[in-house]
């Protein structure tokens, strides 16, 4: 009898000392290091982005005016990076005003990084902007030099009017795209009034 209970208290022994061990093994796995410069490196990894936001919307004044009105589905912001940049993995609406704050130029795209030190924007993918006049161009990539005012490709591009369809390879545009030039012209189509109507 007296064997039977220190056996008893031998496995209960047991069974503590197992679960203390199990216990300081799962504390000292799951405890990260909370030295400075792991937690810095981890702060700084460049591959992360350290913004995200789904359903952002943005309008960018300047004096008070309203410059650029900015709509994406999802925006990811990499300032850690050498060269920091802002990616729209599922592309967006930028829509450009006039000094009188009317809709200047209107720009859709599927996919879009903004070069923060360049003040370049790379719009890809079904690349779509509209100017005042209505004038439509289509192409596969647009770039926009914010420093320089300037829209361009090389791409192929179709620029859509009231009148014809001209396209092209490589455009160089200002801003507002009213004024542009094709720079190696392919072709132009007439558009039947009576078969648009």
């Amino acid at each position: 009898m007296i064997s039977d209970y220190y056996k008893n208290i031998r496995i209960h022994l047991n069974k503590t000392a197992s679960a203390m061990l199990l216990a300081v093994l799962f504390f000292n796995l799951a405890c990260t290091s909370n030295k400075p410069e792991e937690i810095r490196a981890i702060g700084d990894n460049q591959d992360i982005p350290s913004l995200e936001i789904i359903d952002f919307e943005t309008v960018i004044t300047d004096s008070g005016k309203v410059k650029y009105h900015i709509i994406t589905p999802h925006l990811l912001d990499y300032d850690k990076k050498e060269e920091p940049y802002t990616e729209y993995p599922q592309g967006g609406h930028i829509m450009t005003y006039d000094t009188a704050m009317v809709i200047a130029t209107q720009i859709k795209c599927k996919y879009a990084i903004y070069h923060k030190e360049e003040d370049l924007w790379d719009l890809r993918n079904d690349v779509e902007a509209v100017n005042e006049d209505g004038v439509v161009f289509n192409s596969e990539q647009l770039f926009w030099d914010q420093k320089k005012e300037i829209i361009y490709t090389e791409k192929f591009v179709k620029i859509t009017t009231e009148k014809d369809i001209n396209t092209g390879y490589g455009l160089v545009a200002n801003q507002n795209m009213k004024k542009y030039r094709l720079k190696n012209y392919s072709g132009t189509i007439a558009i039947d009034e009576e078969e648009t109507e």
